[in-house]
């Protein structure tokens, strides 16, 4: 009879042993206290990333649940999971946001900036991580072409503040036609208010604010294309090597595409 304590005892130890062989260790790189294998590690440092809020689909606020949505909180999220730091998302007005910068306000801004060498002289770039053209958005129905707007005096452009897209603006329409607005959302609002004709953004952004307007919007032309779009961090950064790395094996795994994907990068 004490022969099957022991039988018992030896089968459930088997079973046991069986069990921790076929057990995965779970991925949990962003709690767990330190970075992906072979990714430098930021020993769970907070960093602070500027953010608008006003830039879809790259940063939002879901009219819904009130919750601050995007590409950029998802990319740079899965960043710090990979180089264990800890993000700290503040929003940020787009004007005097590259001073902001320079001054090291900010750790990281992410906000689907356009890289320029004028810029590059006094911010640090990450590498690009898509490339996007500017097309001018109209409302839904407009027939005008871009040589109709060029050469129609009475057709008034808007765009934010402060961007690469404002000086295509005033390159393309003249100065005199552009109205500056301080975010997109004020622009594309004066848009739908008949107060503009158009606005000058990026193919990625038009598309967004497209989804939020269904049926209201269309982009109408291109203007420029090959335009790349990268993070910014403060002159002389030891996050941007380390965020350039997380990145190009987000873009080895396929984890990037997917997230592209989820938020309409292409």
């Amino acid at each position: 009879m004490k022969k099957l304590p022991i039988i018992l005892s030896i089968i459930v130890m088997a079973a046991l042993l069986l069990t921790a062989c076929g057990a995965k260790e779970p991925t949990d790189n962003g709690g767990g206290g330190s970075a992906m294998e072979g990714l430098p590690d930021l020993g769970g440092k907070t960093v602070v990333v500027a953010v608008e809020n006003a830039y879809p689909p790259f940063n939002m606020i879901d009219e819904a649940s009130g919750e601050a949505v995007g590409w950029d909180y998802d990319v740079v999220r899965e960043i710090c999971i990979r180089i264990n730091c800890v993000p700290e998302f503040k929003e940020a007005a787009w004007d005097g946001i590259f001073p902001a910068m320079q001054a090291g306000e900010y750790d990281w801004l992410a906000d689907g900036v356009t890289y320029t060498e004028e810029r590059d002289q006094i911010v640090d770039f990450s590498m690009p991580y898509v490339t996007v053209g500017q097309v001018l958005l109209v409302r839904a129905g407009e027939t005008a072409t871009l040589d109709d707007f060029k050469n129609d005096p009475a057709k008034v452009v808007g765009t934010q503040i402060g961007t690469t897209n404002e000086i295509v603006a005033h390159e393309t329409f003249g100065a005199d036609r552009v109205q500056s607005f301080e975010d997109f959302g004020a622009a594309v609002l004066a848009l739908l208010s008949n107060d503009v004709d158009g606005v000058v953004i990026d193919t990625i952004s038009a598309s967004g604010f497209m989804s939020e307007n269904e049926g209201q919007l269309m982009i109408g032309s291109g203007i420029t294309s090959d335009e790349q779009l990268a993070f910014v961090f403060p002159p002389g950064s030891d996050l941007t090597a380390s965020v350039d790395a997380a990145l190009q094996s987000m873009i080895d795994d396929g984890t990037l595409d997917t997230l592209n994907a989820k938020w309409g990068l292409k």
